[in-house]
């Protein structure tokens, strides 16, 4: 098992490594949106529609905290995948590398929400719990 995303994280990690096209801006972004209403229902909480500074995943983060003030931490990851996207539409010279790092940040962004939802697939990195019987204590 590749996670709670599988597909997901197949799709975009198959274009970051060149074995597929990446994902398109607006799938890219669909991809994100997907991953916060499945935390959302996960959560036992009705998906809500509202807007945060005119997008749905800025209004599904927010609804997430109030679910789970845990979520707070990928605001900034939800916030780079937005501006990542507008990059990419706005400036034809910069629109390769900006659609890489928003896929970077969506595949991110899955990993950190499945590894909330599951987390006895982390490994040892900075969302990690704390796992004790791993310490050397002397």
């Amino acid at each position: 098992m590749r996670g709670v995303f599988p597909e997901l994280l197949a799709d975009v990690e198959a274009g970051l490594e060149g074995r597929a096209p990446l994902p398109g801006l607006d799938r890219l972004l669909a991809m994100a949106e997907e991953v916060l209403v499945t935390w959302l229902i996960l959560q036992g909480e009705a998906v809500e529609s509202d807007v945060v500074e005119g997008h749905w995943l800025l209004g599904l983060h927010r609804q997430g905290v109030r679910a789970n003030p845990g979520l707070g931490a990928c605001r900034d990851t939800c916030r780079e995948i937005l501006f990542r996207r507008n990059i990419a539409r706005l400036y034809p010279e910069e629109a390769a590398q900006a659609h890489r790092l928003m896929a970077l940040r969506v595949k991110h962004l899955a990993q950190f929400i499945g590894g909330k939802l599951d987390p006895s697939g982390l490994g040892d990195f900075c969302h990690a719990p704390l796992r004790l019987d791993r310490l050397d204590m002397v």
